[in-house]
């Protein structure tokens, strides 16, 4: 059976998702008998090209991928080029987990209370510094340009890119690389970008390639931080998908379409500006400076990687205040009470959600946690890497989510589901998948082959050395993959939206639905419990082996 579990992995998640895409395009088209279309036109299209700031939606998705990609990318190289063992690079690392375990969603409402003209942020400089004594009149959340959107996704992709961007440096044996280029007179900061930078890149460029496209089509952060009237693409065709007036399904169709062009043009011209700065850096290598730019590198990272930091704590702090703050008044940095009122009247209507939440991520992440931890074990049984096939794993991440996700609704409706639980927790798996097998996958490969020779050799069947060996050595890393798991299944708004049909109502799903009104008291209650679910779970993650292995210590850092 194993030998087929890569297949079995492909089939499962790849096809729904081919199927899904190619029934988008009849809609995008005017045919769908079962809302009237019966035949083939270009109705859509042209409603769609007639739709009010519909090109000033296309360039602020196209825009916001393309600049928090490189923002993110910029900020994390400049710090792994100043990374050394200190205690401030060690904090950083430990902190990267829980940082990145925050849902979009609630980090983006933490964001919002942040840098709101009436925000935490603010207050703490007036009247003191900026003079006021009310709210300014400025924009800043929901920017027509996109600015707090694309800062917002910047500071939650850190933590992603550095997190891979470190599990890759060990295949590239950057140490002696960069104490080669000091040999030769360069300077730390830059030896490594010179001869390490490069050849990271290449390993990290299907997570790049995964940001840019979130970041072009996300819905639940740019429903958030976004712009309005109009908004994103994307949320403008979740709009359109929910209008209680079907004929809006066949122009939502026609923009999922568009948004999956949108998206592809824009790796396109990742693509390109790859080609074109790998020629400048190529001559700027050529050129021999050794200490040129030294400086610049060095506030980069370090006052980039701070600030991220910085700003998602202070985030998660501001929902905090807000869930607990009675009269605030403008520009008291503080509020002049606290109260337990808004969780107390919120708490009734937490349960069911949040027990949603968790049945839901729980099943994703379990379904996913057997079907990695099958595929990797038979590659370490037939002793040679995955099948390329596997490489497949990571199209959900590449594509779209209304780009195929509307399509897939349509395909279980086909097959006589409705939208219900299971139906959500396999939309769920589309996306956990992926994360798992990306985290466990190297911890899983670099484990001490040694270990499972000796047993062999004493006899143990191949199922023992799984069950008594890799398991146990394993332990930390698969708690860690699974907690990261259930954080991915939580955070996912549009799968649940969508396949759920407004049915399945999740934590995520409620405080999405809450950002439309004005009450921060109410979303900063929802948006700390959304933060908690997953923190809670990498918390869990770490203590389970320090009490399993409590006697043995060599065993809780494994």
């Amino acid at each position: 059976m194993l030998r087929y579990i890569s297949w079995l992995i492909i089939a499962v998640l790849i096809l729904p998702i081919a199927g899904g895409m190619i029934l988008i395009i009849p809609p995008a088209f005017g045919y769908l008998p079962l809302l009237g279309g019966d035949a083939i036109s270009l109705e859509p299209w042209q409603r769609l090209w007639h739709t009010p700031g519909i090109s000033r939606s296309i360039g602020v998705s196209f825009a916001t991928g393309l600049a928090t990609t490189a923002l993110a990318l910029i900020v994390v190289f400049a710090f792994l080029a100043t990374f050394s063992p200190t205690r401030f690079d060690r904090w950083v690392n430990r902190l990267m987990s829980p940082l990145l375990s925050v849902p979009h969603a609630a980090a983006a409402f933490g964001f919002a209370f942040l840098i709101a003209p009436s925000g935490l942020l603010l207050r703490g400089f007036s009247p003191w510094l900026t003079g006021f004594e009310r709210p300014p009149d400025i924009m800043v959340v929901n920017d027509p340009f996109g600015l707090s959107l694309i800062a917002g996704l910047a500071i939650k992709e850190i933590p992603f890119l550095l997190l891979v961007s470190l599990a890759a440096l060990p295949q590239l044996n950057a140490q002696q690389k960069v104490m080669l280029a000091r040999s030769l007179g360069y300077h730390p900061r830059i030896a490594w970008l010179k001869v390490v930078a490069p050849g990271l890149y290449q390993l990290v460029r299907l997570p790049v390639y995964a940001v840019l496209a979130f970041a072009t089509s996300t819905v639940d952060v740019a429903m958030i931080l976004g712009p309005n009237l109009p908004s994103t693409l994307s949320v403008q065709v979740v709009q359109w998908f929910n209008d209680p007036d079907l004929s809006y399904r066949f122009l939502a169709a026609a923009g999922a379409l568009l948004q999956l062009l949108v998206t592809g043009m824009t790796l396109v011209t990742w693509w390109a500006l790859e080609i074109t700065v790998a020629r400048l850096f190529l001559a700027w290598i050529r050129r021999g400076g050794r200490r040129g730019g030294d400086r610049l590198i060095r506030v980069t990272g370090r006052s980039g990687m701070v600030m991220a930091i910085s700003l998602s704590g202070l985030g998660l702090l501001a929902l905090f205040v807000n869930s607990v703050a009675g009269f605030w008044r403008f520009p008291s940095s503080w509020p002049a009470n606290f109260t337990l009122s808004h969780w107390l009247a919120a708490l009734p209507t937490i349960e069911r959600p949040l027990v949603t939440t968790l049945v839901v991520a729980g099943l994703a992440a379990s379904i996913a946690m057997l079907l990695v931890l099958a595929a990797l074990e038979q590659e370490q049984r037939q002793n040679k890497p995955a099948t390329r096939a596997l490489c497949l794993l990571y199209l959900p991440l590449l594509i779209p989510q209304v780009g195929f996700l509307s399509g897939i609704t349509v395909l279980s409706e086909m097959a006589g589901y409705g939208p219900s639980l299971p139906v959500v927790v396999w939309g769920h798996l589309l996306f956990v998948l992926p994360y798992i097998y990306l985290t466990l996958s190297e911890s899983y490969r670099q484990l001490d082959p040694r270990w499972a020779w000796i047993a062999r050799s004493l006899g143990s069947s191949q199922a023992g050395i799984f069950w008594r060996i890799r398991v146990p050595l394993l332990l930390r890393p698969i708690l860690m993959a699974f907690a990261l798991g259930v954080a991915i299944s939580a955070s996912q708004y549009l799968p649940t939206q969508l396949l759920g049909g407004g049915r399945i109502v999740t934590i995520t799903t409620e405080a999405v639905a809450l950002s439309s009104g004005g009450d921060r008291r109410l979303i900063g209650v929802w948006g700390l419990v959304q933060a908690m679910v997953p923190l809670l779970g990498f918390l869990f993650a770490m203590l389970i082996p320090k009490l399993l292995w409590r006697r043995r210590k060599g065993m809780q850092g494994a």
